[in-house]
């Protein structure tokens, strides 16, 4: 998928995990928890773009998988399990993760060189990259700058602009420099370094579409899961009414009043998995609509306890629906 940034993204929510055929997965001996782990995560790897599995993900697995057990834990990685009971657990294992993938998805990034070539079909937008970089790195305004800032110019283009980062999960960005030689203090102009600057870029976009760039963004999915789970849980859901309950009135409107129900969600936003009022404008535009149609029609009216539970209810379904159909990005703080 694209959100219109300048790289494509994939949301993981675990629907591939669902669809992984593990019948031809047989155990025929014993195995250990730490087994039966590394396995599920080699069978699964595929289906996460290769990536290693984030240890907040396993860890969250492996929990989940554990409270919904009767024997404590259901899985150690020390224990050793007979085939039948392994081949259990790796099924398990495998839903816990795409249970939690489906609460929380992450973000991916894919660098596929696409964005990169966008630059090179159109001269000017080229030409005014190269030129706003060397001015950037021309600190000493000398009109030259040597050869191994094109390392910073690939830096400060970053992701954003389809370069991956200088790291180990990319080696080949620093073979690549290596082989155009610009470790060297040779001092170039602006041409020049537009030159050399093209003659890279236009490399890593043909390494980038033979092996593409996956990496996790800091990005949180605010899909509506949590809320669901709360109104599936009658317990946790009159609780948390009744909390709202609490709420006193304002000058501006009675206990019913819309501002104060939509107040006090915006300061439960981590329990309810809801996004920051002010993080975006996404956010801001999905409070306001869900709000909307209920502020014409109960705004300022006082409600009794019993009228503010079933308002209060009614919102959370919007607010599920909507985030349903069109969930919220927002980075994790």
């Amino acid at each position: 998928m694209s959100d219109g940034s300048s790289f494509q993204l994939q949301i993981l929510d675990g629907t591939n995990l669902r669809d992984l055929d593990l019948s031809l997965i047989v155990f025929d001996r014993p195995v250990t928890g730490a087994q039966i782990l590394h396995i599920a995560h080699s069978q699964a790897s595929p289906s996460f773009f290769d990536l290693p599995f984030p240890d907040p993900l396993k860890t969250a697995a492996l929990n989940r998988l554990n409270t919904n057990s009767d024997a404590e834990p259901f899985l150690s990685t020390e224990t050793e399990y007979q085939p039948i009971k392994a081949s259990q657990i790796l099924k398990l294992y495998i839903a816990a993760i795409a249970d939690e993938l489906k609460a929380n998805p992450l973000v991916l990034s894919i660098l596929d060189g696409s964005t990169l070539r966008l630059f090179f079909e159109d001269e000017d937008d080229f030409a005014m990259l190269a030129e706003n970089l060397f001015t950037d790195l021309d600190v000493e305004d000398k009109g030259k700058i040597s050869k191994s800032q094109i390392r910073n110019a690939l830096v400060q283009m970053g992701v954003d602009m389809g370069v991956p980062p200088f790291s180990a999960e990319y080696p080949q960005l620093n073979d690549l420099l290596s082989k155009h030689g610009v470790d060297g203090e040779e001092e170039l102009g602006q041409a020049q370094f537009a030159q050399l600057l093209q003659s890279v870029l236009q490399d890593l976009e043909v390494e980038l579409s033979k092996k593409n760039f996956v990496f996790i963004q800091n990005v949180q999915v605010i899909n509506g899961s949590k809320i669901r789970q709360l109104l599936a849980n009658e317990k946790e859901l009159n609780s948390f009414v009744e909390k709202a309950t609490q709420e006193k009135p304002n000058a501006k409107g009675g206990l019913g009043s819309t501002e104060i129900i939509r107040s006090f969600l915006e300061r439960n936003t981590k329990e309810l998995g809801l996004p920051l009022s002010e993080s975006s404008d996404a956010a801001v535009l999905f409070y306001d609509s869900v709000f909307a149609d209920v502020a014409k029609e109960k705004d300022g009216v006082e409600l009794e306890k019993e009228g503010l539970a079933k308002l209060l209810k009614d919102i959370l379904e919007k607010m599920a629906e909507q985030l349903e159909l069109n969930p919220v990005y927002q980075e994790f703080a």
